[in-house]
């Protein structure tokens, strides 16, 4: 049987009421108040689909626990691409108590989410100690309207209004409920004429309570309805002209990509190549609200919803979640990596066939690799500094027999003219790719970590870590991005500074590079071919920014086919996909600007 109901909500000036699935003897006739239930939209046809989404990416079935698509909640953790529980001791202290509905408190809001992770039963009751007159009953009244009844304590019943309500909100009331598939819909009902007040309600859709959100008593407007609600009990098959989201339910194809999480596990909103109702689109091809924009949180992978062009001049949305600013805080007191991040604008100059030379400062994630065992102990291969005493290269640029031999020079512009801000380290430890392979270049990635001066660890002063992307959903084709080293200049000419250029990353290469173009690889240059990596600066960065400048290393340059070259772009190895490795050796928490 599915229910289908009449939500009313309790509000008290002291505390929510305590949430119980549980049925009510009141028997009390209110079957007027009902409509017959039907869906608010009518199915479209398939071929809207393919509008909106893309269906490769649908395969994937991403949902809000993924973290290549999003971002993970302070009380969770990004571990192979899925956002999995922190335990409580994770959290940060800072925040203010609450209790939960098991009558347990709870240090902070972080600590009680850590724990309803793991233990679904204690989910969030109210900020504060909890109090035995404290409570957020919701019973369910199965008489002939199905009608679902929310009873305060020491307070009036009063129904939901429907302004703001949304598929976000009647998920997270089924699932207060019991209900983990979310509702299936809801209605607006206006034949009722009492009561005077309403309840409005606003979730960011993903909260497991309704105490988590929103709740204001307001007085209702005289042509304001109802709301009327429809739980998911039961799934069935998906109709030609629906979406069947990543948890199994059916939803309306023109529901897809709007920015409400309709699916319930947000799976509609992040396959999107465009998006409806005016609803932001990210460049990582997800939906988010519009009010979620310049709210003083990123939502988008590459923060183009608070990029300071976009909201310099206009209103930033007011906090109006009940717990929105204690998860937002939460996230302040999270580590904060530094990372990607220069002290000066870098300015875009006029470009030069084979690059610009760099300025100081520039490029300060930029190492430089010598063989002391070679002649002359020339640079011949790059490098890019990612934090503490760990550098990323290409795996081919070095050999584990050699370890003892490798210099890496950090801060390096002239390879000739002396420098006093120049560092000049030992290896501790080289780690190449267990999977690299000298034949096609397959996972051509290795980790150096530097040997600190003396007893102490690495200080590398003239120098400021790249940042390591954590999806590769980050940046995309027709992207503009940097690439920088001392490799050979067009003509095969040697060259002695560090020189860079802007490069696009293109979409495939396979064609290009046909059977020797294989997945983790990358390929960016110029359609002319005027700017291109070439031999001498494997190993070195390509390196994107985002809607803030800041700089992540999206490539290694790995190999390519005839420098500088048209139809011949440099191929790289794709840091992205090599972000749980990196970690597994570096420690997540150095390199993890987001999602630790």
């Amino acid at each position: 049987m599915r229910v289908v109901a009449v939500l009313l909500v309790c509000f008290s000036l002291f505390s929510f009421c305590r949430a119980q699935n549980e049925s009510s003897n009141d028997t009390e006739e209110q079957s007027s108040y009902v409509e017959p239930a039907q869906p608010v939209e009518q199915d479209s046809q398939p071929a809207e689909r393919d509008t909106y989404l893309i269906e490769e990416c649908l395969s994937n079935k991403y949902t809000h626990k993924s973290c290549k698509k999003v971002f993970c909640h302070p009380w969770e953790r990004c571990v192979e691409g899925k956002c999995l529980c922190k335990l409580p001791y994770q959290c940060p202290k800072n925040g203010t108590s609450v209790c939960s509905t098991t009558g347990k408190n709870f240090y902070t809001y972080c600590h009680l989410k850590s724990f309803e992770c793991q233990r679904s039963e204690a989910k969030f009751l109210n900020k504060g100690k909890c109090m035995s007159t404290e409570t957020f009953k919701i019973s369910l009244v199965y008489n002939d309207s199905h009608l679902l009844q929310v009873k305060p304590v020491n307070n009036e019943d009063l129904f939901v209004c429907d302004s703001m309500w949304t598929m976000n909100e009647a998920n997270v009331a089924c699932r207060h409920l019991g209900f983990e598939l979310g509702a299936e819909y809801y209605h607006t009902i206006y034949n009722i004429t009492e009561p005077s007040h309403c309840f409005q309600i606003t979730c960011r859709g993903l909260e497991t309570s309704l105490a988590e959100c929103y709740i204001e008593k307001k007085l209702r407007a005289s042509n304001e309805g109802f709301v009327s609600l429809q739980c998911q009990k039961t799934l069935r098959e998906c109709s030609a002209g629906e979406f069947h989201c990543a948890n199994d339910k059916c939803i309306s194809v023109t529901k897809t990509c709007d920015g409400i999480n309709d699916c319930g596990d947000l799976s509609d909103e992040l396959c999107c190549k465009e998006c409806r109702n005016n609803s932001f689109h990210c460049r990582s091809n997800i939906c988010i609200p519009n009010k979620n924009v310049c709210n003083k949180e990123v939502d988008c992978l590459t923060g183009e919803d608070e990029a300071q062009a976009l909201c310099s001049g206009k209103p930033k949305h007011e906090e109006n979640h009940s717990m929105d600013a204690e998860r937002k805080l939460a996230k302040t007191f999270l580590p904060q990596i530094n990372c990607g991040v220069v002290n000066h604008t870098l300015t875009r100059r006029k470009r030069i066939i084979g690059g610009q030379t760099a300025r100081k400062g520039e490029f300060p994630w930029q190492v430089a690799i010598k063989d002391t065992g070679t002649e002359g102990a020339t640079v011949y291969c790059g490098g890019v500094y990612i934090g503490g005493c760990w550098v990323l290269t290409a795996a081919h640029c070095v050999r584990a027999t050699r370890v003892h031999q490798y210099r890496v020079w950090i801060g390096l512009l002239d390879t000739i003219q002396y420098d006093k801000e120049t560092d000049t380290y030992r290896l501790k430890q080289l780690i190449i790719h267990e999977k690299y392979d000298a034949a096609t270049y397959e996972n051509d990635i290795a980790l150096l970590e530097l040997k600190g001066h003396g007893k102490g660890e690495c200080s590398l002063k003239y120098s400021t870590p790249a940042c390591v992307p954590w999806s590769e959903h980050m940046f995309k084709a027709g992207d503009k991005c940097k690439v920088s080293g001392w490799g050979l200049e067009k003509g095969y000419t040697k060259q002695y500074v560090l020189k860079w250029g802007n490069v696009n990353l293109f979409q495939n290469c396979s064609e290009m590079y046909p059977g020797r173009f294989f997945q983790k690889m990358a390929c960016a240059g110029t359609y002319d071919g005027s700017i291109d990596s070439c031999k001498g600066d494997s190993g070195g960065p390509l390196v994107c920014f985002d809607a803030e400048n800041v700089a992540y290393v999206w490539g290694v340059v790995s190999w390519g086919e005839n420098c500088g070259e048209a139809g011949h772009p440099g191929v790289y190895t794709q840091v992205a996909s090599y972000y749980d490795w990196i970690s597994h050796h570096v420690s997540r928490s150095l390199i993890s600007r987001y999602n630790i």
